[in-house]
């Protein structure tokens, strides 16, 4: 029986700025490495561990992977896979700006690529499905993904068996901030169970500073 974790870095830089980080390397901000050590002292409460951790490159998944795994201590490896999609000229832009610069064309078919130079819908299906393969190809046992929205919800696509639709027709798999997802696969039935998605509530509690901050103030909406 494999177990696998898949989670979504904590407040980045590029967050806070409304930017698409796509992958240009922001880090955590103060708040992203407390949703992350709050996460950490969950799991160390629950005793739940890990055989190895997965994790995106980019500095905001990395140093979520490394907080996440403070009391754990499970090796760790990174992997290019499991980065964030290439958003092409969209990289680095606020919203607003990406509206004036690269607008959206009419149709979007999922062939073309994103943001005139990136990765389009197939492709990034393509290798999270590669990404999936690794982890199967991985001894049985429980292992935690760490990584980024439009990635992790790619990821759910390949596992699903979900076909990419144009202009981004479909489910939506929304990872928050932190948010993860539980999931299991039995290898003689060859079937995936999901028994969480989107947990946040590490988060409930979580005291920064003077404050006590409710979900609403801890997660942002960029990848």
């Amino acid at each position: 029986m494999y177990e696998f974790t898949l989670l979504r870095h904590g407040e980045s830089q590029g967050n806070i700025e409304s930017r698409h980080q796509g992958q240009s390397d922001w880090p955590l901000t103060d708040l992203g490495s407390h949703q992350a050590l709050a996460l950490a002292e969950r799991w160390q409460r629950e005793r739940r561990g890990f055989d190895r951790v997965l994790s995106s490159p980019l500095q905001r998944a990395r140093q979520t992977a490394e907080i996440a795994n403070k009391f754990i201590g499970a090796p760790m490896e990174l992997d290019q896979d499991f980065a964030e999609r290439d958003l092409g000229q969209l990289t680095g832009l606020t919203h607003e700006e990406a509206s004036h610069s690269v607008p959206p064309p009419p149709f979007l078919t999922p062939y073309e690529p994103y943001g005139n130079t990136g990765e389009g819908q197939w492709q990034l299906f393509l290798r999270a499905g590669r990404g999936l393969q690794k982890m199967l190809a991985l001894p049985k046992g429980k292992y935690l993904i760490v990584s980024h929205r439009g990635f992790l919800g790619m990821l759910m696509y390949a596992i699903l068996g979900i076909a990419p639709q144009a202009n981004f027709q479909g489910p939506r798999f929304h990872f928050q901030n932190t948010g993860f997802a539980r999931l299991t696969y039995d290898t003689q039935k060859h079937q995936w169970r999901l028994f969480a998605f989107n947990d946040l509530s590490h988060l409930e509690d979580l005291v920064v500073g003077p404050t006590i901050l409710s979900e609403s103030g801890l997660v942002t909406d960029s990848s």
